[in-house]
């Protein structure tokens, strides 16, 4: 099956980029047969916020099932706070959209990457 995945990129300062981010994923997407979806990208907001422009639409668009992944280059893109990763996870999970880390191989379609993400979650807020 060809996964629809959503790539998700974040800096916290003005003076960063998210295209690094986004090369990278881009390009395991292709490796993996992905069809990428949409990119959401915040730029200068810190991980600690619950509440993104960005995040907050692919959020939405995660209870349309608009696509099936979200894509992220590192855990402490998608957020700073155990509590606020946490609450992520189980609202995708409710619509049945799962998370791939790339930094820490992480893909929460499976039982071993959700365990994962519960320990590192822990460790990188």
């Amino acid at each position: 099956m060809n996964k629809r995945v959503a790539l998700y990129a974040r800096v916290s300062t003005d003076k960063q980029t998210c295209e690094n981010q986004l090369t990278e994923l881009r390009a395991i997407s292709a490796r993996m047969g992905y069809t990428i979806v949409q990119e959401f990208v915040d730029e200068g907001i810190s991980g600690v916020k619950a509440r993104r422009p960005a995040l907050d639409l692919m959020m939405n668009m995660a209870t349309q099932r608009k696509f099936d992944m979200v894509m992220c280059w590192s855990i402490d893109r998608l957020g700073r706070s155990l509590q606020n990763l946490i609450e992520l996870l189980n609202q995708l999970e409710s619509v049945k959209v799962d998370l791939f880390f790339h930094q820490q191989a992480i893909d929460t379609s499976t039982p071993m990457g959700k365990m994962m993400f519960s320990i590192l979650g822990a460790l990188g807020a």
